[in-house]
């Protein structure tokens, strides 16, 4: 007989079976934290969270952030533009290369002091140190023109005269590329010269001057390609455009219609080689920049669909750098006598320098090849370029004063201008 033993419990006992007398956890607390024990760092309820960011003091801060960028691109853009002196050599004659002085920013001031021209430059960013720079009479190496870019300033008519007796037109560009006015430049022309110009738009010779202008200009087209990094895109607009110069130089057009539809045609292969060469940026994970901007794109502007109102950085550079073309094409035609409101190319208007429009056509490539120099050989910031409400791009200051810079030699543009009076003869 299996004998069953009994074992007396005290009350005060709990055992493991009283369920309702064992300890339940505590609520809230959590798992695997020793009991008995609080938490080491209080938990934060609203009232000890910090305050939201005032939004006026985030914008100024944002504000502030975009200064101090404007003003650093601006010191770099303006010091790669200072001119390094040449080391002291004994003195022997020659013939210096006069070369234009570009004025940018707010204040630009010019007047006439004791004989000389005290030229003050512009602001553009702060801080900056004024620019200031005597020009004595006589002196060979005064600028060949003074171009001022956008911004204001003052001149006097002292100015004005002192200009004129020194040989040196006064351009005005706008902050779209555009010559808004040219002081100096003169307007009188040879009346032998301007007949001759007449006469040629009534025989053959003007379509001739226009097919040799064009001609001029593929040719120039196909070495700024041959600049461009390789690509099959290049060599097949290498391949078309030695073509169409093979044809025009074997069977010249027989109208200015069919000239320009040539021409028209080259430069669309022209362009289009151009279209997805990649550009270098920086900063843009502070400061973003639209996605065509990070590469070449079409030359029409997508505001107006034409030249004018850029909205890619290339073609605002690109619009600058024509606009100092213009200038020298406009002083070199003057110089030599011609009329230049009578072209070939396009179309004769009251108040349209068609023969200066003409002239430009030959060089705008070699222009493109100087420009897409600057463009492959530096990493721009967005704080480079200015998108106004309306998509159109601005340059800042420093760098279009960088790219108004970039202008031809007046020889080379001399020499074009000279050819056409040989070819009226």
């Amino acid at each position: 007989m299996q004998k069953v033993r009994f074992r007396m419990h005290d009350e005060s006992t709990p055992t493991p079976e009283s369920g309702a007398q064992r300890e339940q956890p505590a609520q809230g607390r959590r798992r695997g934290r020793p009991r008995g024990k609080k938490d080491s760092k209080p938990r934060k309820r609203r009232h000890d969270l910090p305050p939201a960011p005032d939004p006026a003091t985030a914008a100024a801060e944002r504000e502030a952030r975009e200064e101090a960028a404007w003003a650093e691109r601006g010191r770099l853009w303006e010091s790669s533009a200072a001119e390094t002196p040449s080391p002291p050599r004994a003195y022997r004659w020659r013939k210096a290369e006069r070369k234009p002085l570009v004025l940018v920013g707010h204040g630009v001031r010019l007047r006439v002091h004791q004989g000389t021209l005290l030229v003050q430059n512009g602001f553009t960013h702060y801080p900056q140190e004024r620019e200031e720079l005597r020009l004595f009479p006589g002196d060979r190496r005064l600028p060949s023109r003074i171009i001022a870019l956008e911004g204001d300033g003052s001149i006097s008519l002292d100015v004005i005269k002192w200009l004129s007796q020194q040989g040196i037109p006064l351009v005005l560009l706008s902050w779209q590329g555009e010559v808004v006015s040219m002081v100096g430049d003169g307007a009188v022309y040879d009346p032998a010269l301007r007949e001759a110009q007449l006469a040629a738009l009534k025989s053959g010779t003007g379509l001739e001057i226009a097919t040799n202008l064009i001609l001029q200009k593929i040719a120039n087209s196909c070495g700024t390609l041959g600049t461009l990094p390789p690509s099959p895109a290049i060599d097949a607009a290498v391949d078309k455009l030695e073509a169409m110069l093979g044809e025009l130089r074997s069977t010249p057009p027989e109208t200015i219609e069919a000239l320009l539809l040539m021409e028209a045609q080259a430069a669309y292969a022209y362009f289009a080689a151009w279209q997805m060469l990649p550009l270098r940026w920086k900063g843009t994970g502070r400061k973003p920049i639209p996605p065509e901007w990070r590469h070449v794109v079409a030359r029409p502007s997508m505001v107006s669909g034409r030249n004018r109102h850029a909205t890619h950085p290339v073609n605002a550079m690109l619009n600058y750098a024509y606009a100092v073309l213009e200038s020298q094409v406009r002083i070199a035609t003057v110089s030599q006598g011609l009329d230049p409101t009578i072209g070939y190319l396009h179309s004769c208007r009251p108040g349209r320098a068609a023969l200066v429009y003409d002239l430009m056509e030959p060089l705008r490539p070699r222009v493109d090849r100087l420009v897409l120099g600057l463009v492959l050989s530096h990493a721009f910031a967005p704080s480079d370029f200015i998108l106004g409400t309306k998509g159109v791009c601005r340059l800042h200051p420093q760098l279009a004063r960088q790219v108004a810079r970039l202008g031809l030699s007046d020889t080379s543009v001399q020499e074009t201008a000279s050819r056409l009076v040989v070819q009226l003869g």
